[in-house]
Parts: structure tokens; C-alpha cells; sequence
């Protein structure tokens, strides 16, 4: 491929992801990413055999960010008890959200969440299976049982479940409490209640 070519595709790539972001899929047209990126209408089907292909581009970009933020979570908690390692994944995680929640990855997310399309099988096989993988064994390990123990399924949607009380875009909430959106210095205090009341619900789920 030609230092021209590689130069349009790059091109198209950061038009598109920005469109796709502020527009979501559905309402972004070949001729608006191609405007956009200065390139001929046919350079998308040449480069990303259309649109459904330049999207999922996209999207295999913004999923190599998302998985290092659990990997991230992992190495700092490597070797460290469970109880540690839950504190220090949500305090990573919700640090990265606050950190990007103006990102063109975090506008694009909120659009595939709100109108999916198929390609939101790549972001639950390659980010979220592997997270909540990760949250299960730390789970499992507080309780110490198995990981397929469906008390630890249910301790893990309500870890998740406060998190995104908090960080995801909700105008309800926004109007019912105070502290949202949450700030960056905010972020320590947030992630030390959801740990304590996690903890203090799955060990009380262990004890029962």
C-alpha cells in the first residue's frame, strides 16, 4: 500500500470515528465520512469494504483502549488480596471513565449501547466477558465458592450496577443527585463507597 493510500485510510479512519461518535452509525453517511476525510466516495469500499466495515475499524480501535483499562485494573491488583484488588479496578475503572467521558470512545459506546448494531458482539467478547471474568474470580474468592456460583453472578451485576449509577449518562439521576456528573477529584471517594458497600454486601451474601 502507497504512502498516499495509507495517509487516506488514516483519514478516513479518524473522520469516521469522529461522525460515528457525535452521530452514531446509523446516521452517519459514506459521503459524510468521505467529505469529512477529503477522500474519494469509492476510497471506503476500498479500504474498508464499506461502511459496516469501517465501522467495526473503528470500533477494533476504541476496544484496544477499553482492554487496557482491565488490564491496567489487573496489573496493579496482581498478587494482592481480593478485597485490594476489587478497590483498585473500580477506582481504575471509574478514573479512566471521568478521564474519557468527553472522548469520542466514550460518545461512540453511549450510541452503540442506545441503538446497537452487530458489532456489539466484538465489544462483549473482547472487553466486557474478560472484565467481568475478572470481577467474578475476586468475587469468587471473597466468598470462596466457585466462580459459576450464581451468588457470585448476582454479587457482580451489583458491583456493575453501582458503577454505572454513577458514570453512565442518565438525566433522571442528574436531577435527583447532587454530586453527578462526578469530577475527577471526586472519583476517590466515589470508588471507597461503592468498595465498602460492595464488600460489606457480598460478605454478607457469603455469611448467609
Amino acid at each position: 500500500m502507497s504512502v498516499k493510500d495509507l495517509e487516506t485510510r488514516e483519514r478516513l479512519l479518524s473522520a469516521a470515528a469522529r461522525l460515528f461518535a457525535e452521530r452514531g452509525f446509523a446516521k452517519v453517511t459514506v459521503r459524510d465520512i468521505c467529505r469529512r476525510a477529503r477522500a474519494n466516495v469509492a476510497a471506503v469500499n476500498y479500504h474498508f469494504h464499506g461502511k459496516t466495515g469501517l465501522y467495526e475499524e473503528v470500533l477494533r480501535s476504541a476496544i484496544r483502549t477499553m482492554k487496557g483499562t482491565t488490564e491496567a485494573a489487573q496489573r496493579a491488583g496482581a498478587d494482592r488480596p481480593p478485597a485490594e484488588q476489587l478497590e483498585t479496578f473500580i477506582a481504575i475503572f471509574l478514573q479512566k471513565v471521568v478521564e474519557g467521558r468527553n472522548s469520542w470512545i466514550h460518545q461512540l459506546m453511549m450510541h452503540e449501547l442506545s441503538d446497537p448494531t452487530p458489532a456489539l458482539d466484538m465489544v462483549v467478547d473482547e472487553v466486557l466477558r474478560p472484565r467481568m471474568a475478572y470481577l467474578a474470580e475476586i468475587i469468587a474468592r471473597l466468598i470462596e465458592c466457585r466462580e459459576d456460583d450464581p451468588r457470585v453472578a448476582r454479587c457482580l451485576m451489583s458491583v456493575q450496577a453501582q458503577i454505572h449509577a454513577r458514570f453512565v449518562r442518565n438525566p433522571i439521576a442528574d436531577r435527583l443527585v447532587p454530586d453527578r456528573p462526578v469530577t475527577a477529584d471526586g472519583v476517590a471517594a466515589i470508588a471507597r463507597h461503592i468498595t465498602r458497600f460492595s464488600l460489606a454486601g457480598i460478605r454478607a451474601t457469603a455469611a448467609a
